[in-house]
């Protein structure tokens, strides 16, 4: 069932969206891998392109920012272990290197980066206001000066 859109924040953003559609060309295209890799190399590509979207959507779902952008570090980390892994099936001509996928990963790698930078920078603007801030009681133990 295809949900509208308007009801999940995170159905609203491009990176999800893009991940989504990663996810299903990573199930067509693994479903012409050789049997043997049934348990190996395809369900390792399956849930790597699975976390993607999974964790940004969880991330989007938590109360704050450094809650958010620890999912999407993992959200990027499982892109990049995708990545690894379907440079691996083209070295094993389980499929070609030109299958469209390559321009999908770069596309949701590029989103999920300016995602992440832009959720960084205004958390380290909070944690900058924050640092400003000096408390009338003393912490011989503190290491901010």
């Amino acid at each position: 069932m295809i949900r509208d859109s308007s009801e999940r924040p995170h159905e609203r953003l491009e990176v999800w969206r893009d991940a989504m559609s990663l996810v299903e060309s990573i199930y067509r295209v693994t479903s012409r891998f050789p049997a043997e890799e049934r348990f190996g190399l395809t369900l390792q590509m399956r849930r790597s392109a699975v976390s993607v979207p999974s964790n940004i959507a969880e991330g989007a779902a938590r109360r704050s920012t450094q809650e958010y952008l620890r999912f999407l570090s993992i959200a990027r980390g499982s892109l990049a272990e995708l990545d690894t892994q379907i440079q691996i099936a083209a070295r094993l001509a389980f499929i070609e290197t030109a299958s469209g996928i390559d321009e999908v990963i770069d596309r949701t790698f590029a989103r999920l980066n300016a995602l992440i930078r832009s959720l960084d920078s205004s958390a380290r603007h909070v944690r900058e206001d924050a640092a400003l801030y000096e408390s009338p009681i003393s912490n011989p133990e503190s290491h901010a000066r």
